[in-house]
């Protein structure tokens, strides 16, 4: 088995520059049929990803992508294939791999961080992670619906249940606990 990646633009270092760099990427067929395979999609019919790179201190790099893809998604509601066009835009800083802290790395309110090594970034794969990201955990073909389900509470539902007090969920436990003394005493 391989470790090359489906999707591979690898870029060197050296062209990036005080300037912003810009970079089109665009999968070629065989790319999107292997990808469409490792994400356990039907189908990738396009993907495309524009990149503006900024070189920042320390060999940092700050990657900023909108990406468009037209995938083939599995509904799961009706299990049918159904086709779907996913855009993202996404910012990335790209740090050397000596100097990526995974700590850093999840903080919410941060950039997303990705450690790089050598001399390249690979584009190509970066724009693989960021599709997979992209894809719906629960695909839903557009007016598939739950037949018995509910798939959103109405509003004055929501507005009604939010005004009303809550129950203490532990005066139960104390009823039970007052009726026990209770006996206990009796």
């Amino acid at each position: 088995m391989s470790n090359q990646p489906e999707f591979s633009r690898r870029i060197a270092l050296h062209r990036l520059g005080r300037e912003p760099f810009t970079e089109v990427l665009e999968a070629t067929p065989k790319e999107c049929a292997a990808l469409a395979k490792r994400l356990l999609l039907p189908a990738i019919a396009s993907l495309t990803c524009r990149y503006r790179l900024t070189l920042g201190e320390g060999e940092t790099i700050f990657a900023e992508g909108w990406l468009s893809a037209e995938v083939t998604q599995i509904c799961v509601v009706t299990d049918e294939a159904f086709d779907d066009v996913i855009t993202e835009n996404f910012t990335l800083r790209l740090v050397p791999e000596n100097r990526f802290s995974e700590e850093r790395a999840l903080e919410l309110d941060e950039i997303d961080e990705l450690p790089y090594e050598g001399h390249h970034i690979d584009l190509g794969e970066i724009t693989s992670e960021q599709l997979a990201l992209a894809l719906p955990a629960y695909p839903r073909r557009a007016g598939a619906a739950l037949e018995h389900g509910v798939d959103e509470v109405p509003r004055e539902e929501m507005e009604a249940e939010e005004a009303a007090p809550r129950p203490n969920p532990f005066a139960a436990l104390a009823t039970l606990a007052g009726q026990k003394n209770a006996k206990e005493e009796e």
